[in-house]
């Protein structure tokens, strides 16, 4: 029997890059797949199409994972679709990088709203469903920053901190009633956020990693699968860098 055979989850910002890999494992495994993206485009019907292949149900929605109101829209749009939701995903986030003293308000408040409410938002609105199934599991896509911060980067590295606090609360609140919350803490992946840097600096990057290499997206959703599984049973209010050693 595949590991999640049977189970829904919901993938956030998953068109593309680590959500597309997080969906596309966890649908080989048998997991039913709602996923979110600001607009359906070419990338979300591509997506759509590549996990309908692996022979699982797959839906894909337009959703502002920033707007409250909206995403107990989407939330009960899923749950009509697809009956019950065990997994998700909080993946969705951008960067707006400047040096704390040249960045202006709408670049922090931005960063803040997608990467971190749009977080609690699909917890908020997901809470009461998996109390009521008295399972669950949901997984946080922080960063490495969000532990230690980084140069021009104040912004993301407050959302992605926040993420991390706001999932060990939860993981207290939540635990006893059978959801477990934890999150990945990827650190150098390379998607198409690390390709727009210039070669010298994703150089100086793979420098630092003591395993001298760049993380795929692969690398993170291998992670995600092991916690949204009963693989993780006994494990909740973790966080788990997947950077190669660069932390270490």
């Amino acid at each position: 029997m595949k590991l999640l055979e049977g189970k829904t989850a919901i993938v956030t910002g998953a068109a593309r890059g680590i959500g597309k890999s997080i969906a596309t494992g966890f649908a080989m495994e048998g997991c039913n797949i709602a996923f979110t993206d600001l607009i359906i485009d070419e990338n979300v019907e591509t997506t759509v199409k590549e996990i309908q292949d692996l022979g699982v149900r797959v839906k894909g929605y337009a959703s502002d994972a920033s707007n409250f109101g909206d995403t107990h829209k989407i939330m009960n749009a899923i749950v009509e679709d697809f009956n019950h939701i065990d997994i998700l995903v909080n993946n969705a986030g951008i960067t707006r990088d400047s040096l704390m003293m040249r960045m202006t308000e709408q670049q922090w408040d931005l960063v803040l709203k997608i990467n971190l409410k749009s977080a609690f938002n699909f917890i908020n609105a997901l809470a009461p469903i998996m109390i009521k199934q008295k399972s669950g599991s949901i997984i946080n896509i922080s960063s490495v920053v969000g532990l230690h911060g980084n140069v021009g980067q104040a912004n993301y590295s407050a959302s992605k901190a926040g993420m991390i606090g706001l999932i060990k609360s939860v993981a207290r609140e939540l635990g006893s009633r059978g959801i477990r919350a934890n999150v990945i803490a990827p650190g150098f992946i390379a998607t198409e956020m690390t390709h727009k840097l210039s070669e010298e600096v994703q150089n100086k990057w793979i420098k630092q990693i003591p395993l001298r290499r760049a993380g795929t997206p692969k690398d993170v959703s291998n992670i995600a699968l092991f916690l949204a599984s009963d693989l993780s049973s006994y494990v909740t209010g973790q966080v788990i860098q997947v950077d190669g050693g660069m932390n270490t």
